[in-house]
C-alpha cells in the first residue's frame, strides 16, 4: 500500500489539497457548519481518489457497454431530477436522498468526457465524416438538453465546452468548426426563447449594461467587485471580511467563494489561488501528453478542460467578466456533488500515473 502510494503524482495531490485548505478556510469564517459538512465531502472525495487509483481504467476501451451504461445511467439520474427532484434556487438540479443533495449534472460531466474520450480515440481517424461528427454531438446535446430544461445554463455550458474541446484536440476541420457555430447560434437563439428562465436572461443582459439594476440582477456581480477591491494586497484578515460577514455578498460559499476568499486573504491570497489551480491544469496537461493511449490522454484534456471553464466562469463572473449562470470552482466551492465528482477525475488521472512506468520517468 505505501509503494503504491508513492506512486502516485504528489503534486497534483498537493494541488488539491491547498485548494480544499483554502476552501474549508473561508468556509469556516462564513459559517462552522458548513466547514465540517465540506470537511467531510473533502474526507470521503480523497477516499473516492485512492480508491479509483487503485483501478486500471484503461481497458475500458474494450467494454463499450460499460461505458455507454455509464453514460445512460447519467441520462436517467438527469430525467429522474426532472420529474422527482424539488424546486431549490429556482432550479430543478439536486436529487434529494435522505439528508443529501445530489447534483445529477456532475454525474452527466463524468460520463460526457469518459464516453467522448472513448469515442474519439477510437475513431479520431475519421473525426472528419459527418457520422462522426453527428454521433457526438448527440451525445453531447441529450444530457445538455435535459440539464438546459432544470434549467441549469452553467452546467450546460460546461458540457458544451467539454465536447468542442475534445473535437478540437481530435482534428476537427475548421469547415465543419464553422458550420457547428451556425448551427449552435440557431440552437442559442430556440434556448433563449423557450428553455431559459426570466432571471437567467437578465444576468445575460445585465452583464452587457454593468450600471442597469445594481439592486437586483447586477447585485451580486457589484458586492463581489466591492469585495475584491477593498480587500488590498494581504486582505482584511480571517473573520474580518465586511461583505461576507454583514451578508452582503450573496451565495459567498458557492458561486462568490473567490471574492469571499480574496476579502479575507487579499490579491496576495487570490493570486495564490490562481497560480495552483493553473499550476494543477498544467499537470494533467503533461501527464496527458504523456501517457501511452488515447482514451487516458483524453480524459486528461476532457478533465483540463472542465476544470478550466468552470475556473474560467466562475472567477470571471466573480470580477463582472462574464455573466453570473451559476458554476461551481472546483475543488474550492461548497458542495458534495462536485468534490465527489472532480475526485473520480482524479482519482483516473493518477490511476494512469501509477501504471506507466514511462511516465513516472519523466514526470520524476
Amino acid at each position: 500500500m505505501t509503494a503504491f502510494l508513492k506512486r502516485q503524482d504528489w503534486f497534483l495531490n498537493a494541488a488539491v489539497l491547498f485548494l480544499a485548505a483554502a476552501s474549508l478556510v473561508t468556509l469556516s469564517s462564513i459559517n462552522r457548519s458548513l466547514f465540517w459538512q465540506q470537511l467531510i465531502w473533502f474526507a470521503i472525495g480523497f477516499s473516492i481518489i485512492i480508491f479509483f487509483t487503485r483501478i486500471d481504467w484503461r481497458p475500458l476501451t474494450s467494454y463499450k457497454w460499460v461505458i455507454l451504461g455509464f453514460y445512460l445511467f447519467a441520462l436517467l439520474l438527469l430525467v429522474a431530477t426532472y420529474f422527482l427532484a424539488p424546486v431549490i434556487r429556482s432550479t430543478r438540479s439536486w436529487l434529494v436522498v435522505g439528508p443529501v443533495q445530489i447534483q445529477t449534472s456532475e454525474i452527466a460531466k463524468i460520463a460526457l468526457i469518459i464516453l467522448l474520450a472513448s469515442f474519439f480515440a477510437r475513431g479520431h481517424v475519421g473525426i472528419a465524416r459527418w457520422n462522426v461528427l453527428l454521433k457526438s454531438f448527440l451525445y453531447f446535446i441529450i444530457p445538455t438538453a435535459l440539464i438546459l430544461v432544470q434549467p441549469d445554463l452553467g452546467s450546460a455550458l460546461i458540457l458544451f465546452a467539454i465536447w468542442l474541446g475534445l473535437l478540437l484536440v481530435s482534428g476537427i476541420r475548421w469547415r465543419h468548426l464553422f458550420i457547428g457555430f451556425i448551427i449552435f447560434s440557431l440552437l442559442f437563439g430556440l434556448g433563449w426563447k423557450f428553455m431559459l428562465e426570466n432571471y437567467q436572461k437578465n444576468r445575460i443582459t445585465a452583464f452587457l449594461n454593468p450600471s442597469s439594476s445594481p439592486l437586483d440582477a447586477n447585485y451580486n456581480v457589484i458586492q463581489s467587485k466591492i469585495a475584491i477591491g477593498s480587500a488590498g494586497f494581504f486582505g482584511k484578515g480571517y473573520g474580518q471580511g465586511t461583505q461576507v460577514q454583514l451578508g452582503f455578498l450573496p451565495e459567498a460559499k458557492t458561486d462568490f467563494i473567490f471574492p469571499a476568499f480574496v476579502e479575507e486573504w487579499g490579491s496576495l491570497g487570490g493570486f495564490l489561488v490562481i497560480g495552483v489551480f493553473v499550476l494543477m491544469l498544467l499537470r494533467i496537461i503533461k501527464i496527458g501528453i504523456q501517457c501511452h493511449d488515447n482514451f487516458s490522454r483524453l480524459i486528461c484534456l476532457g478533465t483540463v478542460i472542465m476544470f478550466l471553464s468552470q475556473f474560467t466562469i466562475n472567477v470571471g463572473s466573480a470580477l463582472g467578466l462574464l455573466p453570473v449562470v451559476g458554476v461551481t470552482l472546483p475543488f474550492f466551492s461548497y458542495g458534495g456533488s462536485s468534490i465527489l465528482a472532480n475526485a473520480m477525475l482524479i482519482g483516473i488521472i493518477q490511476s494512469t500515473v501509477v501504471r506507466s512506468s514511462f511516465l513516472r520517468r519523466d514526470i520524476e
